[in-house]
């Protein structure tokens, strides 16, 4: 009996060694401070936002439903508030419900939020988080006492599906990822004046030729997610695709405001720089723009007078910190993909660093990758691939740190100073909970399930902690980078040598 028992260890080791490896946390300079079990709600979206003293995490969330422990309620997934102003100890304000239904079907994924002092007719002593509501509507809610949020207004309704927008703080723009019955794709967008949110300003429809009503011919990819430089910037990034058919626009966001806006496809292409098209394999989840990096390896170069200049091509805007005032540099978008397909059935999405300085030329020179043997990652279940970028530009990592979500791999920390040669300095995997649900694959007698982290989404807060949110329903987990990595930054007293 005794070697009956010794042989069945033996096989769970065997076993654990590559399915159950994430029972435990795993990391290379990057470390655990705190954790909230987000009422074992699937998570998508975290934004952390200072409000007074107190940092507030908002975080959306996938459908489903969860007991609403303050409450005692059973409620449908949505967003939930937490107090992250002592990283090591979160604590769970408020729970907002969202709409029923299951995965992106339903919950509210998408949040931004935005003080009422920066929006140009809002009361000024307000905070207001806008949100998704699951495929449905766009909604404005007063968050001022984050424990007791009320909702202000429904900004549109009657969608056919929404997801991750953006707003503007400083203008009251709003670029909402929305689902237009009249339109040929379950994602475009709409874009709002909610300057004051209390009233919003129907501003224009915008998408890819051939997703407007009455085209004909192939419908491109639907819209993910833009991102705005604002009026000085002049620049909107559209990313189109999560796994395939990738695509993404640079936009005069002037020319797309106050141009023409019937959707004809000339009107359409009016604002358009420049438009990137993918490999067909490949998404287009997340563009972010890393514009002035220094580039000290060029700084011998002496061009002729009369051959173009590679100075930076345009100007950054105020929410974009300024790297550099003099030597050579250049603009970059980080494209980053996402994963869809669990165990690896899919092509692999990855992130790719594009030189965008004439934007009217882009290329890309360099791609990053986690090595799946690094981890045994197809065998572990779930998905294992990329999925966002942070995107909040603190210069604290703005130009030297990037963090990506990678699913079962968790999230990754890329040193990104040379935009050429891209290197992983650090990492964080989550431990799984009794809470982490299953990811499965198959059908009938072939389906097989596994327990699996899922870090979906990534965001780091203006003091450099970094937080992640994890769509198996393990809850956000607050973490940090040490060792060599924290080096890398450019935190307040910390040496800002760039290599």
């Amino acid at each position: 009996m005794k070697r009956w028992h010794l042989a069945v260890a033996a096989m769970a080791l065997a076993l654990g060694a590559g399915v159950g490896a994430q029972n435990q946390a795993d990391s290379r300079d990057m470390a655990l401070l705190g954790h909230s079990d987000l009422q074992a709600r699937s998570a998508y979206m975290p934004v952390i936002h200072r409000q007074g003293d107190r940092y507030i995490a908002y975080v959306g969330h996938h459908g489903g439903q969860a007991q609403n422990s303050l409450t005692g309620r059973m409620e449908q997934n949505g967003t939930s508030v937490v107090d992250v102003t002592n990283p090591r100890s979160p604590r769970y304000l408020a729970h907002i419900p969202g709409d029923a239904g299951e995965g992106e079907g339903g919950g509210a994924q998408m949040v931004a939020v935005c003080n009422g002092s920066r929006l140009p007719r809002a009361d000024r002593t307000k905070v207001y988080m806008l949100r998704s509501f699951g495929g449905s509507a766009h909604e404005v809610w007063d968050v001022t006492a984050p424990e007791k949020p009320a909702r202000v207004t429904v900004v549109v309704s009657g969608l056919r599906d929404t997801h991750k927008s953006f707003w503007e703080c400083d203008t009251g723009i709003a670029y909402l990822v929305s689902g237009d019955p009249a339109w040929r794709t379950r994602r475009m967008t709409k874009i709002y004046d909610l300057g004051n949110p209390a009233s919003p300003v129907f501003v224009r429809d915008y998408g890819v030729v051939g997703q407007q009503p009455g085209a004909t011919g192939e419908v491109p990819t639907e819209l993910h997610g833009p991102i705005s430089l604002g009026p000085k910037g002049n620049r909107v990034y559209f990313s189109h695709g999560t796994g395939r058919g990738g695509i993404v626009q640079v936009v005069d966001r002037e020319k797309l405001l106050n141009g023409p806006k019937e959707p004809t496809p000339e009107n359409l292409r009016y604002p358009v720089i420049t438009q990137i098209d993918l490999p067909p394999e490949s998404g287009a989840h997340t563009s972010l723009p890393l514009l002035g990096m220094p580039m000290p390896e060029f700084a011998k170069q002496r061009p002729p007078a009369n051959h173009p200049q590679p100075g930076a091509g345009h100007e950054h805007g105020d929410t974009i910190p300024r790297l550099t005032t003099g030597g050579p540099h250049r603009d970059f978008l980080a494209v980053v993909g996402e994963t869809t397909g669990n165990e690896c059935l899919e092509n692999r999405q990855f992130v790719r660093m594009v030189d965008i300085t004439w934007d009217t030329n882009p290329i890309g020179v360099e791609t990053f990758n986690v090595p799946e043997a690094s981890g045994n990652f197809c065998g572990r279940g779930g998905r294992f691939g990329a999925h966002a970028s942070h995107e909040n530009p603190t210069p604290i990592y703005y130009g030297r740190v990037l963090f990506v979500s990678w699913f079962n791999a968790g999230v990754r920390a890329i040193d990104i100073r040379d935009p050429y040669d891209l290197k992983e300095i650090g990492y964080y995997i989550p431990a799984t909970t009794d809470k982490t649900d299953q990811r499965c694959v198959g059908q009938g007698a072939e389906r097989r399930c596994k327990i699996a982290i899922q870090s979906n989404n990534v965001e780091v807060d203006d003091r450099g902690y970094i937080y992640i949110a994890d769509r198996a329903n393990t809850g956000l987990h607050v973490v940090e980078l040490t060792g060599a990595a924290r080096r890398v930054a450019n935190f307040p007293g910390q040496s800002t040598a760039r290599n």
